[in-house]
Order: C-alpha cells, then structure tokens, then sequence
C-alpha cells in the first residue's frame, strides 16, 4: 500500500464510534462495482442515489489492478505481487501492475474528499479465501492449496484493510464506516469445489473451523464493522455468523424458500439478531416497471416464510442489488439504484 495512505498528519485524531451504527437497515445500499471508468463521477451517483448508507464503488472497467483480486492484492502487506502469465501471483518486489492497482486504490480514496457524510459508508475488499483461490505462488498452484500460505495471506491482508480503513476515515473523519468482505469463492472452497491450475481436479477442502478462524482473525482486526457479500447460493450463514460477520449480503433470488434447512438457518441468524442485505434487484438488465415491487416481495415471501413479526424487517433487512453491476449500463445501473431505495421504501411500510 501506498505511503501516504500511512501518513500520521492524514490521519484523525480520533475514529467516531463504529459500531452499529455503521450498518445501516430498513435502507437501500450497494454491493461493490459499477460501470464506467470514472471513480469521481461514480462516487458522486453512489452517495447521491443511495445516500443512506453508500459505498465506495469499484470500476473494474479501468483494467489490470482495478479487477477484484488485483485490487485485493494490492492491500497486502508484506506480501508482493505481480501480474505473470495471466494471473496474480507472488512476487519478489511488485511489479508494475500492482503499483497501478495501489494507485487505483488511492485515486478511490481521494474522491471521497469530494463527500461530506457524518453518516454510514461502507468499503469494499476481496475475502481471504477467494483471494487465496485466485492468487498463486511463485512454486506454482494456489494459495489455497497451502494451509501456512492462506493463514499468512489473511494475516497480511488484516494488516492491510486495517490501514484501508484509517486511510478512509482520515478523508472522512465523521462517517460511521465498515467493510464488505466479497466471498463468492468460499463456498467452493468449504466443499473442495476450486480447481487446480490443470483443471482436473480440485484442492482439498477447508476445514469449517479453519475458515471460522481465518475470517474471525479478520473481523477482530479491522477495527470496523465486517459484512460478508456471497453470491453463491450455499451461502454458509452460521460460519460466518460465528466468525463475526456484523451483516451478511445474500443473492435471494438464489434463495430456495422450500429448501428447509437453509430457511431454518438463515431464519436462526435473523432471530438471534443477524442483519441481512437483500440482494433482490437484478444487477443486470434493462430499465423496467415493476422491478421494484417484485424486490420487495421477495424480501416479504421469506419473512413470511419465517414467521416473524413484519415490523422487525426494516430492523433486519436493508435491501441492493444481487451482485455487482460492472457488466450494466450506466442507465441501469442507476435505475437499480432507485430501485433498491423503492423497494426498501415499501418494505419499512
């Protein structure tokens, strides 16, 4: 990470109080990557459409270093990286695309200067597992073929997310922050789903302890309020629950409401006071009526579905889109914006 990110005179005095706070419900918000190229013009529609709880958007359409584990790796401490052989592996000394992921990052945290909030926002960062999915080591394979590499991995990128972090506030110095954790790859990786670098097989699986301890070592670290996002649909509720997940982000629309078991776990989570972002509006598409009422039934069918008493949801439940929009027009991805603020309007009544 960059220097100045580290700067003393950069930095607040003094961090306001995370907590809950920082996870905002019964709201609209994001989920991480938008369309388009241009980080100032990009925060400026995400705080202006979802001004209850925004975040800072990722724009992977800039290229190498602004994609998902490029810029997770560029967070990494003590752990060098370089682009070779179309993929992200270890390094020596980083190589020049990590450094223009490191300035992507930095041109990102710049543009919140633009802002003003006292309210919550909220950052984003590639997980420890999908990132040791995707990140490879100098000796060939994936991190995540090797336990020691994955635990160093984690150690590393708290070190980082941890500066992330200061290096937000000191741009923001009354916003309530918090991070989101993207896992689309664990649960692949809790069931020995990742392939090797053949293709022809696949890496052992994770132990569920090891990846509660890995992931907590992560929310006990960062200082700040931890959101898990997994678009996958085994989503592993209680792991995540039990690892310190403040709030966990699911695709419902991979939700399966006859699956029972996990309707009871995710049912479980809510009532013991779990907080929930719906993904329930389409991070793809085009612009249509009734998009936003479709969303807002979803949400409804599974609280139905569980029982509760319909005036804890907006206490609950915020609502966004399924996944990211990198892939969306800029027009769509603006209507989902408003979108996911209607349906969240008529879920609080």
């Amino acid at each position: 990470m960059p220097d100045a990110w580290n700067d003393p005179e950069r930095l607040p005095d003094r961090a306001p109080s995370q907590g809950t706070d920082a996870i905002a419900m019964g709201v609209a918000t994001g989920v991480g990557s938008l369309p388009g190229t241009d980080i100032g013009e990009a925060v400026n529609i995400v705080f202006g459409e979802l001004p209850e709880w925004p975040h800072l958007p990722e724009l992977p359409d800039r290229g190498l270093g602004s994609d998902m584990i490029g810029r997770g790796a560029a967070l990494l401490e003590g752990l060098p990286v370089q682009w070779w052989a179309f993929r992200w592996e270890l390094a020596d000394l980083p190589g020049r695309d990590a450094r223009r992921a490191a300035d992507f990052l930095e041109r990102d945290l710049d543009a919140l200067h633009e802002v003003t909030t006292a309210g919550p926002v909220r950052l984003n960062a590639v997980g420890p597992f999908t990132l040791a999915a995707n990140l490879w080591r100098r000796t060939g394979g994936a991190m995540l073929a090797d336990p020691g590499a994955v635990a160093d991995l984690t150690a590393s990128l708290a070190e980082g997310l941890r500066n992330y972090v200061a290096a937000a506030q000191a741009r923001m110095p009354k916003a309530a922050l918090s991070i989101q954790l993207d896992e689309p790859s664990l649960p692949a990786a809790l069931a020995g789903r990742v392939n090797t670098e053949s293709g022809l097989d696949f890496y052992r699986r994770v132990p569920v302890e090891v990846a509660r301890e890995r992931l907590r070592e992560l929310t006990e670290q960062v200082g700040v309020p931890v959101v898990v996002h997994c678009c996958a649909p085994d989503v592993p509720v209680k792991l995540l629950e039990e690892a310190g997940a403040q709030a966990l982000s699911i695709d419902l629309t991979l939700f399966n409401l006859d699956d029972v078991p996990k309707v009871d776990a995710l049912g479980e989570y809510l009532d013991g006071g779990g907080r929930l972002i719906a993904g329930v509006v389409p991070a793809l598409g085009k612009p249509h009526p009734g998009i936003a009422k479709e969303a807002a039934e979803r949400v409804l069918g599974l609280w139905n579905r569980l029982g509760f008493n319909p005036e804890l949801l907006p206490q609950r439940v915020s609502v966004a889109t399924t996944c990211g929009m990198a892939g969306a027009s800029p027009d769509y991805a603006r209507f989902a914006m408003e979108a996911s603020r209607e349906a969240a309007e008529r879920l609080r009544g």
